[in-house]
């Protein structure tokens, strides 16, 4: 009888296993079913890349140190990182491991994107890249986490938050979410709580532009402000002046400038600078740290070095575009070559991006995104003949890791170490994965790529992995290429083939109350002890 039991207790655990394994195969088969997928691991269960890894001879890089050293990898976990680890023959790692040569080569946490916009509708549209060729994109690219901003569904967070995971479906690569703000009342509120409570979602963001779609007035910032400190999530802003460039864009159309052009004069750095200042003054009065997204312009640049010079904790962020584009290509006589230049706020003219790098070089700016936002020139040509109608957005999340490195590391503005700061440890830090993400360490996750200092990149339309017919970095060439991106421990980036799996992708649930909110109840208890008030007095006698 025992016999008998144990034997049907086998079976049923070895069934209980293969139908888990067929769980797990079933979406990725339904999208390759759909004709989505990349290489040979793309589809089914030909997925060939090894669950061990040894990495040989690289520089390991982490964003206070770097050493020559091994990096062994099991089962998508980083286990070791120390020189010379012997082969399977001494114990050290299994007789089953892929060994990759990395001498010569930098191994580096894989990158992690801050901002971005996979599947979001926008302006009559539906940005280009979905959320397994947006992430395909960037593991070529050697990025291997980003996060994206959950817009509410009928004001709604909760139902905002359900349609991005259903639209995360098909990611092959680990991803976060931020949270848009777009009114205000009591179901707002208590939803806020529970995106941060049960949801994973550490970050929320307020937009002081697009007047009647997205655009929130100073109250209702202040009401957000206030509940993002309570919850111990961050406040980010998009910050211009909604009703200044509202205003900016009628002045452009009253003087008959109605071409890509006519969105950089609607809203110059002057209107991007009010509102970061604005912005920052309101997080100063609420004390809560704020998040500058896409910081474009001198004129928000030098906002928050003032701030963070006075110990107030504000971060920037710029983006790719910024750093490396001027706005000249919004004067190209080529409708559809300029308007894919166009995104808000607006790439600025010669001079910003310079300052951008050179704020970012010593630490006045902090992490660099891409605004990821990517339109094809069919659904740019809906505002051929009016501005104000072309879909806001640029391309980034493939080629960020190459521009950053050329354009600040072969210059020499920035150390290797500082390259993985901006591009990946920072930014896990400020949204609280750090060191699961953004580290090269014994625990962490296998997201690591291998970039070989000495080999070199051309980026091009025909090439990019991205669904955009565009490229606002088309034909620039430089030094420093990802040869390969590892991402979960496994190998979907080599030789230029990529092996992207859709539905392999992880939600990465991120806590609040990251290393920013450390000391602020002190800060809080200092402003109240400060106050002399209430005065006790006396009542006059009647």
């Amino acid at each position: 009888m025992d016999s008998l039991l144990t034997h049907h207790l086998l079976r049923f655990l070895y069934l209980t296993l293969l139908l888990s394994s067929f769980s797990r195969l079933s979406q990725s088969n339904e999208f390759c079913d759909a004709g989505i997928g990349y290489g040979e691991s793309g589809c089914g269960v030909s997925l060939k890349s090894a669950s061990k890894l040894l990495i040989k001879g690289g520089t390991v890089v982490n964003a206070h140190h770097q050493e020559i050293a091994d990096v062994y990898v099991e089962d998508g976990i980083i286990v070791a990182v120390k020189p010379n680890i012997m082969g399977h023959e001494s114990g050290e790692v299994g007789d089953d491991a892929t060994v990759l040569d990395a001498t010569g080569k930098f191994v580096m946490p894989g990158g992690i994107d801050p901002h971005t916009h996979l599947a979001m509708g926008f302006m009559d549209s539906e940005t280009i890249d979905d959320f397994f060729s947006g992430q395909a994109a960037a593991l070529a690219g050697g990025t291997t986490m980003h996060i994206d901003f959950v817009i509410p569904v009928e004001g709604s967070l909760s139902k905002g938050f359900e349609a991005y995971k259903e639209k995360a479906k098909k990611s092959c690569m680990d991803y976060g979410f931020h949270m848009a703000i777009t009114k205000w009342d009591e179901n707002v509120s208590r939803e806020m709580e529970i995106m941060v409570k049960e949801k994973g979602i550490n970050s929320f963001k307020f937009f002081m532009a697009y007047k009647g779609i997205l655009m929130i007035n100073d109250e209702l910032l202040l009401d957000g402000l206030k509940k993002c400190k309570s919850l111990g999530a961050l406040a980010m802003v998009h910050a211009e002046n909604g009703d200044a460039v509202f205003e900016g864009q009628k002045r452009m159309i009253e003087l008959g400038i109605t071409g890509p052009e006519g969105h950089a004069l609607s809203r110059p750095p002057v209107l991007e600078g009010e509102a970061t200042a604005r912005a920052i003054r309101l997080a100063s009065f609420v004390n809560t740290p704020l998040y500058v997204v896409h910081v474009m312009s001198i004129d928000a640049m030098e906002e928050i070095a003032k701030a963070r010079k006075s110990g107030q904790r504000v971060i920037g962020e710029p983006v790719v575009s910024g750093l490396v584009l001027d706005d000249s290509g919004l004067w190209d006589p080529d409708f559809i070559n300029a308007a894919k230049y166009v995104m808000s706020p607006p790439i600025r003219a010669s001079g910003h991006d310079k300052a951008l790098q050179a704020a970012l070089s010593t630490g006045n700016l902090q992490l660099v995104g891409t605004d990821h936002c990517a339109f094809n020139s069919t659904q740019k040509a809906l505002g051929i003949d009016d501005f104000r109608k072309i879909p806001n957005g640029v391309n980034g999340i493939e080629e960020r890791m190459h521009l950053v490195w050329d354009t600040m590391v072969e210059s020499g503005q920035i150390s290797v170490t500082d390259y993985v700061r901006i591009t990946s440890t920072e930014c896990a830090r400020i949204f609280n994965i750090y060191p699961r993400k953004g580290a090269i360490l014994a625990g962490s996750d296998a997201d690591i790529i291998i970039l070989n200092p000495n080999s070199s990149f051309e980026i091009s339309a025909r090439s990019h992995h991205s669904r955009s017919d565009t490229n606002v970095y088309e034909g620039r060439r430089g030094k420093g290429k990802v040869e390969v991106t590892i991402a979960g421990g496994k190998i979907v980036w080599e030789n230029d083939e990529l092996k992207a799996v859709p539905g392999s992708g992880k939600y990465i649930q991120m806590q609040p109350f990251s290393y920013l909110f450390s000391g602020i109840d002190k800060i809080d208890a200092q402003y109240r002890s400060s106050l002399r008030a209430p005065v006790q007095r006396s009542k006059a006698a009647s």
